[in-house]
């Protein structure tokens, strides 16, 4: 029983972690996001939010450095770097709002967004091209307030990048850099919060194999997977993560 003691949970809660893990990993290695949202929805249920939340954030960053350098050639680096400059901006006034407006009501305005913008998206709507410049950093200063507000900025950035006349690979290519990034800054704050205590990270550890087995499987699916049936499941998922974000904020659950 020393193993469970050591990450904090029992046998059950264990093999079901590894199960969540297993999917949410599945889910990253194919999509390129959505693996952090899914943990903390599954997690959430056997854990407290400050256990998942920072555990999330880790493996996050240990997702993307496994899946980089398979995946940096198709990264659109223009791109990337406009959108992380903008947000750069934006999480510090998302961090203001988030102290002036409850967090629950934050996150049924931003959910109703991205379920709006998928339901354009999947009638088909892409841009014709890659919006100036100006526009891209608006975009990531829009995504930073939702990331600072409440932890919302990688639906965001899947949209904008689903919606540009980019390649599926250069899409999942961006999407995985910029959450390579931000997850690092995240991950360095709950650090510094003192929420990186030796059960998390043992319980972290615990998880990467099921979600270097998932991550794995996911990106050999993708692989085979045509354009547009990528882009459908994306749009499928942010809509569930959208739809599951409201719920929870709707019955007040935090």
């Amino acid at each position: 029983m020393a193993f469970f003691d050591l990450i904090g949970l029992s046998p059950w809660a264990t093999a079901y972690a590894v199960a969540c893990m297993a999917v949410a990993g599945f889910v990253r290695g194919f999509a390129g996001f959505g693996m952090s949202a899914l943990l903390v929805l599954s997690l959430g249920l056997v854990l407290p939010p400050k256990a998942v939340v920072p555990s999330a954030f880790l493996l996050e960053v240990v997702a993307s450095v496994h899946m980089f350098p398979s995946v940096r050639r198709h990264v659109e680096w223009r791109l990337a770097v406009l959108i992380m400059t903008g947000a750069a901006m934006g999480i510090p006034i998302g961090t203001y709002a988030l102290s002036q407006v409850p967090d629950q009501v934050m996150r049924v305005v931003l959910s109703i967004f991205v379920i709006c913008m998928v339901a354009v998206l999947w009638t088909g709507f892409r841009l014709k091209r890659t919006p100036k410049g100006i526009w891209t950093v608006l975009y990531g200063i829009g995504s930073g307030i939702a990331n600072g507000a409440a932890s919302f900025g990688g639906q965001p950035n899947a949209i904008y990048m689903l919606s540009s006349p980019i390649t599926a690979q250069a899409a999942r290519a961006t999407i995985v850099f910029i959450a390579l990034v931000t997850d690092i800054y995240a991950t360095a704050v709950a650090y510094g919060h003192g929420l990186l205590t030796h059960q998390l990270l043992a319980r972290s550890l615990m998880l990467m194999v099921p979600m270097a087995v998932g991550i794995a499987l996911g990106n050999g699916h993708f692989l085979n997977t045509p354009a547009e049936t990528f882009r459908r499941f994306a749009l499928l998922l942010l809509m569930f993560l959208a739809g599951a974000s409201l719920v929870r904020a709707l019955v007040g659950v935090t």
